[in-house]
């Protein structure tokens, strides 16, 4: 009779992760907050992924129909109605869903990966690196964000990209200051002690004793950032400082004519309550799964 091999330290750390996900994925699907926002955010995500199905992209052209009237109230030709441009609202909207969702992506990755990077640093080396990058944290917390993201924005070039740069470089400090705090406490834990005690390297401590345990936090972190990033876009795009409004349609860009046309004090509702519906049920949506993970992850609300 062969010998039963033992499982690899690999296989070992595979399975418990695989665990692991299946506990946190049975706990979140019992929470009625966080399914609700997860099943918005699947049905945006599904709107970004076939939006040129259910919307030509030349609906965002005002030469694409001329036999359209500008600021029609919602009919059944135009469940949204149209601009001043004659285009539907609800193509516009549709379109906008996948630049909103990308610009709140990729800044919320600039942002983890600036954030949690400082924060791991200083908390782990602690002194004057420590005191150096907390510095830089502090004085970038007390800049106030929308000033400095529009100075950002007007000295570079406005495009996607800036936007995406300028959300990503000036949402970080927070951030940093909270994954900071979780390694300070982490780091002092009886296993970190042992594996320091055993001779184990900065990178090591780091990667495999540090990062796992405030990974989960990192993780509802960046469930919440998307949110404020995709409200950033916003407010910059709201600004003219966004994105190309014909090329790169946003919720923001929509708004931001629908203001410049004075949809709000003219009767042109339909310009505004589709766009801005839009950015409250997704911005909602991360809210919810981010707290509800964070009930999830964070012990002592889970004890609670």
């Amino acid at each position: 009779m062969s010998a039963i091999s033992a499982p690899t330290p690999k296989a070992i750390a595979r399975r418990r992760r695989k665990e692991s996900f299946f506990r946190i994925w049975n706990q979140f699907r019992r929470n009625p907050m966080g399914m609700i926002g997860l099943g918005v955010l699947i049905f945006f995500v599904l709107i970004a992924i076939f939006g040129p199905l259910m919307a030509s992209r030349c609906d965002l052209s005002p030469l694409c129909h001329p036999s359209n009237l500008p600021i029609q109230p919602p009919s059944g030709k135009f469940w949204f109605g149209t601009d001043t441009q004659a285009r539907s609202v609800l193509s516009l909207t549709i379109w906008g869903t996948r630049i909103s969702l990308i610009v709140g992506l990729a800044a919320t990755v600039i942002t983890v990966v600036i954030g949690a990077g400082l924060g791991l640093i200083a908390g782990y080396y602690g002194g004057w690196t420590e005191i150096i990058l907390m510095r830089l944290t502090d004085w970038f917390l007390v800049i106030p964000f929308l000033p400095l993201a529009i100075v950002l924005s007007i000295i570079l070039k406005p495009s996607l990209y800036t936007v995406i740069f300028v959300i990503g470089v000036t949402s970080w400090p927070s951030t940093a200051r909270v994954i900071r705090a979780q390694v300070l406490s982490v780091k002092t834990r009886t296993y970190v002690e042992r594996a320091r005690a055993l001779g184990a390297g900065d990178w090591h401590m780091m990667t495999r004793h540090i990062l796992p345990n405030v990974g989960p936090l990192i993780f509802a972190n960046t469930i919440l950032i998307v949110a404020v990033a995709i409200l950033s876009e916003a407010v910059l795009s709201f600004l003219s400082l966004g994105p190309d409004p014909i090329n790169n349609v946003s919720w923001g860009t929509i708004l931001e004519g629908a203001f410049d046309h004075g949809a709000a004090y003219s009767g042109y509702w339909w310009w505004i309550v589709a766009p801005g519906t839009a950015i409250v049920l997704l911005v909602l949506a991360f809210t919810m799964i981010g707290y509800a993970l964070d009930d999830i992850l964070n012990p002592k609300l889970r004890t609670r």
